[in-house]
């Protein structure tokens, strides 16, 4: 028996994700196709696996041998397409399949990857099957896919307009006062989807929204810029636009487009925690009004505003680790009605707990559209604090360096807790801050997320937080 290969760099905690053509292979994407068969699809039963993919030129050969490796093992395709990554949780919600997206999400055109799912978008995440998918897959690279006595069969299935149907259903937008919206596809996904959900494609009616266009035309080399709106850099075209078209929002959607960052009139970037601030107590309310009592998630690193307005609304907020399998595991098992996380991911109950980027600005323009006033002005009750962002630094000992941290602060009377990484806070009493250090799972980096309610707080914790961090 050969050595199995080391592929803990390319099939990480969450998701597959590597350079094409070297880490990430046709013969690769094989053997994760038919690891995946093995280790998560035939032990549960299933038969049959719906797979899509982005934009990306790399995209259809490793769709084609991915699921070569699961017909290698028995297991039928039902291949949809060029699609979303929310449009894959659509497909295999309601197709109740197993799912694989083929995408790299914000990364660079040299990269390629894949999402995985369980029938109705359930995750899968290191501890959920992805760490079997990965040991398997090695052990298929170094001895060979074993091939199952029927080989699976190949269909293929359009969903984009059901897809699109489906969200108009769970947002109606027709009755808002007219908007004008700027979308910044960055030659990504949205610029399939949008028009797929917004414009009047498949007899869906025409809804009061001027979309204004940036970058619609698929190209996976992003030639305009990379489609990661979480670099600043990436908004400035979009924040110019609003700008320039007097437009009253601005959207701009990830690689995959099951992320969304939102701006506003006046061209400022909107922090994630405002928006799972105003979507969660819509939904919210929209639970309480059926008797029932509504829970919301949020990661730990969101803002304290969020848990602190959902609570004042008689709303349940639980916090969470940061992570899409694991909010999507804690949304399912309390039954919640919405989940949001710092990075712009929006999960809904109502679309089988995973997120999409695009049901979360349907809320936000449903929310702009129901009232008169600009969305810098609705948003701000909902942006209360100051907080850093996330600020990574390069550590030889990440232990060390939290201690130090953790020192320094809980000697100021702040609280700490480990549910992910280590958070300290001073929020119950003066001068009220917080703190969140995390090691990378992937890279020897600590992650740091700071807020306040005071900007020269904020800033003072940062920066001793930092230097305590990088000190040599």
């Amino acid at each position: 028996m050969t050595d199995v290969l080391d592929l803990s760099g390319l099939i990480k905690s969450y998701d597959v994700r590597g350079i094409v053509g070297e880490d990430l292979t046709e013969e690769v994407a094989r053997a994760i196709g038919a690891a995946f068969a093995d280790a998560v699809v035939l032990p549960e039963g299933g038969s049959r696996v719906v797979i899509g993919h982005d934009m990306r030129d790399s995209g259809p050969a490793l769709v084609a041998a991915v699921g070569g490796g699961l017909r290698d093992r028995g297991v039928d395709v039902t291949e949809i397409g060029l699609c979303s990554t929310d449009g894959l949780y659509h497909a295999s919600g309601v197709l109740e399949l197993p799912g694989i997206m083929v995408t790299a999400s914000h990364n660079p055109a040299a990269y390629n990857g894949m999402k995985m799912c369980r029938p109705l978008a359930r995750a899968v995440g290191e501890t959920t099957g992805l760490g079997a998918v990965r040991d398997l897959t090695g052990r298929y690279l170094a001895d060979g896919i074993p091939v199952a006595q029927r080989r699976g069969d190949a269909g293929g299935q359009d969903m984009l307009a059901e897809y699109g149907a489906f969200l108009r259903s769970l947002v109606d937008l027709r009755g808002i006062r007219p908007l004008k919206v700027v979308v910044d596809a960055a030659n990504a996904m949205a610029g399939h989807t949008v028009p797929a959900v917004l414009g009047t494609a498949a007899g869906l009616a025409e809804l009061p929204l001027d979309i204004v266009p940036l970058y619609f035309e698929l190209d996976g080399t992003f030639p305009n810029h990379e489609a990661n709106p979480l670099d600043p850099a990436n908004l400035v075209d979009l924040q110019a636009a609003v700008l320039e078209h007097g437009a009253d929002l601005g959207l701009a959607f990830d690689g995959d487009a099951d992320r969304c960052f939102v701006v506003d009139e006046r061209g400022k970037v909107v922090p994630a925690s405002a928006i799972t601030a105003l979507v969660g107590l819509r939904e919210a309310a929209r639970e309480a009004a059926t008797g029932a009592q509504p829970t919301v998630i949020h990661n730990l690193i969101s803002s304290r505003a969020v848990p602190e307005q959902l609570a004042a609304s008689g709303a349940t907020p639980v916090r969470s680790k940061v992570g899409h399998s694991n909010i999507k595991a804690m949304m399912a098992d309390l039954n919640a009605v919405f989940g949001g996380e710092h990075s712009a991911h929006f999960y809904f109950r109502d679309f089988f707990y995973a997120d999409t980027g695009m049901l979360a600005a349907m809320h936000v323009m449903a929310a702009l559209g129901e009232q008169d006033g600009p969305l810098s002005e609705m948003i701000a009750p909902r942006d209360p604090y100051v907080a850093s962002g996330e600020i990574n630094s390069t550590v030889a000992d990440a232990d060390a360096a939290r201690e130090r941290v953790r020192a320094a602060f809980s000697a100021e009377g702040a609280e700490e807790d480990g549910l992910d990484g280590m958070t300290l806070s001073h929020w119950n009493a003066e001068p009220r801050w917080w703190l969140n250090v995390r090691a990378s799972n992937t890279e020897p980096l600590l992650r740091l997320n700071v807020e306040a309610a005071d900007h020269a707080v904020m800033e003072d914790i940062r920066d001793r937080a930092l230097a305590l961090i990088r000190e040599a």
